[in-house]
């Protein structure tokens, strides 16, 4: 189910902070990965984007909505749950803000809170990476084909 969240909301949970003039795209790196992850597109609303910055990025599989000052990420997600129709009942609502929380519910969108979504988060990132012990040693033949098929070193 794809998901649409509040980026403001989310970022003080995952733990990076709203002083970083850089923790928007830190928040997309992150959903980028979750979303490479359970196959799921990621729309995510940022408000109070200075002049001439304001707008819509796709950013892989992630699109970041980078709302005006003077408008708010709350009823951009609003309008946009208005704009699918029936259809948000197959989007998923990321937030712990209760306006958001009671928008999704009037749309018949699923919800989760912020921090349940930081759970999903580290699960997937965790269950995706490789420990030591899923490493298996490549043997050494197939090593030695590889480098000659590729040049890497010469027959002796």
């Amino acid at each position: 189910m794809p998901y649409l969240m509040d980026g403001h909301n989310l970022i003080p949970k995952i733990g990076l902070r709203l002083d970083n003039p850089d923790d928007e795209m830190e928040l997309v790196r992150i959903l980028q990965d979750f979303s490479r992850v359970k196959r799921q597109p990621i729309e995510v609303y940022f408000d109070g984007a200075p002049p001439g910055q304001a707008g819509m990025r796709k950013l892989g599989t992630v699109r970041a909505h980078f709302i005006r000052l003077g408008q708010t990420a709350d009823a951009a997600i609003r309008a946009r749950l208005t704009s699918m129709g029936k259809a948000a009942k197959n989007w998923t609502v990321v937030s712990s803000d209760r306006e958001v929380k009671s928008s999704a519910r009037i749309h018949q969108a699923q919800h989760i809170s912020s921090e349940e979504f930081v759970k999903l988060i580290r699960a997937a990132l965790s269950a995706s990476t490789p420990t030591s012990a899923d490493e298996k040693p490549i043997p050494a033949k197939e090593v030695e084909e590889w480098l000659n098929l590729f040049g890497g070193q010469e027959k002796k």
